[in-house]
């Protein structure tokens, strides 16, 4: 019976012989033969450790080990006697093309949705506008599906959801997600029910769908706001704002000024002649020009301090989205992000977080990984990419996505990415490896172009990322192998062999199943035992040559063979066609 153990997201290797009730050493050698090189201290995930088991063959049952705290609540920041009243910070989420951006244009009068590339929101964007002269910070986040780490990212850092459903399409998938993300991060919702002023909206429809999925508005004995509203006409919008201040006040949102600058990175890219650029959501306290921001491995003296309009600006203080720049290198999006008195300080605290950073990324080993690792001798085939990608959302949806695309056959193995145009790095690196560079919502400037094509490198340019998962998909279609299919056409039983050579034989014999045609395959079955595959070249029918001949009949037959066979009575034919057929993803 299979002993039963339990373990949360990550075990040592040490700790995992221990469980498993076995000497480290021979743990380590069974993880050697199946290509994992591990010391006792490496930490592997739950899905490894589910391989390592099964490799090794292990009498043990694994289970997950519940934590000790099973239910996750949102960080929310103390504040002292003397906090001041703060903007609210409102996501904006909802399904793909449910009208999120136009919303947003409404509300700041201004068209942002026509530079989306397909009507598509590809990263988060951050802004302020005022309503009855109070500040409303807003993130419009992604609704593709391939961004849901964005999207959830945008989730953590807002105190109200506005859900963007349209009326005339009803709940979606996305629509469920970004619902998920919002009581994940344990903030409230308020629906903006978009579209009505479309023929086809129903309201009751969506607000039926809404309590089938637990959000129960106030119009049906729940707590959930529900506004009515038209993107295209402005109907509702001013009602929404409205809500969206009366909700923030009953949530009495507060922070200090009086502290040093906290907040997160919402995006980071490269910009040309400033260098690392940072998104940030101020948190608490005031950040100013010239303050020593500290964010995960980086650091920055605050070059220029700016709005998301590229305004300059003197003081951010809470919930106020800023454009950094200064940064020694790209930021992570959703690292925090502190400042600090010195640039000293500074970079000890991105040192010391880059080596904590090694230390884990070296401890860490996942199952995606490992099954990499045990395939590199199994036939796998691997799709060798370099993505170049604007901002650093992007970039990691984007490897997150193509990462998941990887089948038993065909792998994706990333060997480059970046933030910024294609560089001459980028094609010799793709020249050296046989690879293909993506570019989302990035440029190939005419130089490296000349080098490419030179090269016979070849350069996808995506502005959509569905679109680029679907070339990437292709890609990976391209190199599964082709799918054989057999279909037997007709049976023979030999009742007589009158001719063997090396090269040829011939018998005669009765069709008992379908029938025989020439030229053809065929398999030779003694028993039940395949014992050769050959070429039937010629039919008799007495001694007129036939192409076919069906069952009940008898024949003779000419079969050509590769090597000598020894065909005898009661052996049979079967006669088959082939096809190849090209498979897809």
């Amino acid at each position: 019976m299979a002993r039963t153990i339990e373990i949360q997201d990550h075990i040592t290797v040490g700790d995992l012989a221990e469980e498993l009730m076995i000497p480290v050493t021979q743990l380590m050698t069974d993880l050697m033969k199946i290509g994992v090189m591990a010391t006792v201290n490496e930490r592997l995930d739950f899905d490894t450790v589910q391989i390592i088991i099964e490799e090794t063959g292990q009498d043990v049952e694994l289970k997950h080990k519940e934590k000790e705290v099973v239910t996750k609540e949102r960080k929310k920041r103390s504040y002292s006697d003397t906090a001041t009243t703060r903007p609210p910070v409102i996501a904006v989420m909802g399904h793909v093309d449910h009208g999120k951006t136009s919303l947003l244009d409404s509300i700041r009068k201004a068209d942002v949705a026509a530079g989306e590339a397909g009507g598509i929101t590809q990263h988060i964007s951050a802004y302020q506008i005022k309503h009855d002269d109070r500040l409303v910070t807003f993130l419009d986040t992604p609704g593709h599906e391939a961004f849901a780490a964005l999207r959830e990212h945008g989730a953590m850092l807002t105190d109200l959801v506005i859900l963007v459903v349209a009326a005339d399409d009803g709940i979606k998938p996305q629509t469920l997600e970004a619902i998920r993300f919002a009581n994940k991060a344990g903030v409230k919702l308020i629906v903006a029910m978009n579209k009505v002023d479309k023929p086809d909206a129903d309201l009751n429809r969506l607000k039926q769908q809404l309590s089938d999925n637990k959000i129960l508005i106030e119009e049906w004995g729940g707590d959930v706001v529900a506004v009515p509203v038209s993107a295209k006409t402005g109907e509702g919008v001013k009602e929404l704002l409205d809500m969206v201040l009366l909700t923030a006040d009953v949530e009495d949102l507060r922070a200090d000024i009086n502290t040093p600058a906290e907040g997160l990175i919402i995006e980071s890219h490269m910009e040309t002649g400033r260098g690392p650029v940072a998104i940030a959501l101020v948190e608490s306290g005031e950040l100013k020009p010239g303050d020593f921001v500290v964010s995960g491995t980086t650091y920055a003296r605050v070059r220029n301090l700016e709005d998301t309009l590229n305004n300059k600006l003197k003081v951010a203080g809470p919930s106020t989205p800023v454009v950094i720049s200064g940064f020694k290198s790209l930021p992570s999006f959703g690292d925090e992000f502190t400042t600090v008195k010195t640039e000293k300080l500074a970079r000890k605290a991105a040192e010391a977080a880059g080596i904590e950073k090694s230390k884990t990324s070296a401890r860490a080993g996942s199952g995606s990984d490992l099954i990499s690792i045990m395939n590199r001798s199994r036939d796998l085939q691997q799709l060798n990419i370099i993505v170049k990608a604007d901002v650093q959302g992007s970039l990691t949806s984007v490897i997150n996505s193509l990462k998941s695309l990887d089948t038993k056959e065909v792998a994706i193995r990333v060997i480059g990415s970046g933030i910024g145009s294609i560089n001459e790095n980028d094609a010799h690196l793709a020249l050296s490896s046989e690879a293909i560079i993506y570019g989302f919502n990035v440029d190939l400037p005419t130089s490296i172009r000349q080098t490419t094509n030179r090269d016979k490198t070849s350069v996808r340019l995506y502005k959509v990322i569905y679109e680029l998962i679907d070339d990437v998909k292709q890609e990976m279609s391209d190199l599964l192998a082709p799918e054989v299919k057999e279909t037997v056409t007709g049976k023979l039983k030999v009742l007589a062999v009158f001719k063997t050579t090396k090269t040829e034989i011939i018998c005669g014999g009765e069709v008992t199943k379908g029938k025989l045609v020439v030229p053809s395959f065929a398999k030779i079955y003694r028993d039940k035992d395949v014992i050769a595959e050959v070429e039937v070249t010629n039919l008799k029918r007495g001694p007129q040559d036939a192409k076919e001949v069906i069952e009940g009949e008898q024949c003779g037959l000419n079969i050509a063979t590769k090597s000598k066979l020894d065909l005898q009575e009661g052996d049979r034919v079967e006669v088959f066609t082939r096809e190849i057929i090209e498979r897809t993803l």
